[in-house]
């Protein structure tokens, strides 16, 4: 039964443009690189993973207090306009900082449940800092306002990390195709029905 529904999803998405430029964003820890992985097997497409240009490149300087990368992301946005992107998928949580909106035909935001979000980062032993800032830009859609801002609603699907990689595929597949409107995620009042104000935001 498995099987028939990962074929039935498969040939699905064969029905997709040829030259999609996909865009898979999110903030850190949302599961961005399984699922372009898991779609770029599904649909033959290449990953352009803007974290490895990043490293390749070597625009960044380490930033030793906070444990993260400082990069330069006006030169990031000119070595990615330089890019082919027909039949990608493009990944990274600086993707709307970096891209051209005429270069991409659908951005993917994934969101995840903050709760799920603070193991995340201590399993990757983040600093305080570093969980707490991102934390809160996922708390406040922080990705997800400025994509919209600059690439506008149209281009923009928000999808919520279940775990379940079937249940996403078939909704990048329903975004793609222009079947899916933008929809509302607020982490807030789950976290103000909680009392949980303080665990992910310092005062």
């Amino acid at each position: 039964m498995l099987n028939i529904l990962v074929l039935t999803i498969y040939l699905i998405s064969l029905k997709l443009t040829q030259n999609t430029t996909l865009v898979i964003t999110g903030t850190p820890g949302v599961g961005k690189h399984t699922i372009a992985k898991n779609l770029s097997h599904r649909w033959n497409y290449k990953i352009i993973d803007i974290n490895k240009i990043i490293l390749q490149s070597k625009i960044y300087e380490e930033n030793n207090l906070e444990h993260t990368l400082d990069v330069d992301v006006s030169l990031l946005a000119k070595l990615l306009q330089k890019k082919s992107f027909d039949k990608s998928i493009i990944v990274g949580h600086l993707a709307p900082y970096v891209l051209d909106p005429n270069k991409i035909d659908k951005m993917i935001i994934i969101r995840r449940n903050p709760y799920e979000l603070i193991s995340i980062y201590q399993r990757r032993k983040y600093i305080s800092k570093k969980i707490f800032d991102n934390l809160g830009a996922e708390i406040l859609g922080v990705i997800t306002y400025d994509s919209i801002t600059k690439f506008g609603p149209k281009k923009i699907c928000q999808i919520i990390n279940s775990g379940k990689i079937d249940q996403i595929i078939k909704k990048i597949v329903k975004c793609s195709k222009g079947k899916m409107k933008i929809n509302n995620i607020d982490w807030l009042p789950l976290i103000i029905k909680n009392k949980d104000l303080g665990k992910f935001f310092v005062d």
